[in-house]
């Protein structure tokens, strides 16, 4: 059986770390490791994640550069054969959800699986605010705006050995260049699992505000220049773009 392991990083969020952790813990699929990286929080978050003792298997504390280093430390110290990422924030979709990313992944001729993702109210999580459908991916997917739902993304352990972690020169777009250097530069086999896999709390830091939308999109420009790959002349005009409908869908 695939042990999974999932990272949470986290910093000063006692307010929904425990929530996280929870539904980490209420799994029907048992054989997983449980890693919490902490930034060093200074408002109890740390003792928070020291209550659950045993269920989780490793804290790693002290300073970090940010999200997608606290990551990185995360991944380097996973076991599993699956590594997939829980936001401090954010919580499984239902209790199957990583037996779910295991039928999947059981294809010894697959390499990552993703799903769906429902953005929801911070103090609400009943409350769906946009509701990301993945779709199947293809060959020009990128190309046209298209990404997968980085939360929902799980992937086997040998990737990120052979691939390579998060690149922090990227700022807030470090998640859409390794997607982007695996699916498009590597050509990763993946599965799409066509469920919601993850509720994810509105605020993210790169669509906060249009300034750092206008940075993040440069940012987008640069993960294709960084692997050596050439867009569309519309690739960025169409990313944006693809998010409208998420307003109006339903589950």
């Amino acid at each position: 059986m695939q042990t999974i392991s999932i990272i949470t990083a986290v910093r000063n969020n006692r307010q929904f770390i425990e929530e996280s952790l929870g539904s980490q813990l209420s799994q029907t699929y048992t054989n997983v490791e449980r890693i919490v990286v902490d930034g060093g929080s200074t408002d109890g978050t740390l003792e928070i994640v020291k209550s659950f003792g045993s269920r989780i298997d490793r804290i790693i504390t002290g300073p970090d550069r940010g999200l997608y280093d606290a990551l990185n430390k995360g991944i380097r110290a996973a076991t599993g054969d699956i590594i997939g990422l829980l936001h401090s924030d954010d919580l499984f979709a239902g209790q199957d959800t990583l037996y779910k990313v295991h039928e999947a992944l059981a294809d010894d001729g697959l390499d990552a699986c993703y799903g769906d993702l429902l953005y929801v109210d911070k103090q609400d999580t009943s409350r769906i605010v946009r509701y990301w459908r993945a779709g199947t991916y293809h060959h020009k997917s990128f190309y046209w705006g298209w990404m997968p739902p980085h939360p929902t993304f799980f992937a086997k352990r040998v990737l990120y050995e052979k691939y390579g972690l998060f690149n922090l020169d990227m700022g807030t777009a470090a998640d859409y260049e390794l997607l982007l250097r695996y699916f498009v530069k590597y050509e990763i086999r993946a599965a799409y699992i066509p469920e919601v896999l993850v509720k994810m709390r509105t605020g993210g830091t790169s669509n906060s505000s249009i300034e750092s939308r206008i940075r993040a999109n440069r940012n987008d420009k640069k993960a294709w220049d960084v692997n050596g790959l050439s867009p569309y002349p519309w690739t960025f005009m169409v990313k944006p773009i693809r998010k409208l409908p998420q307003y109006f869908r339903r589950p």
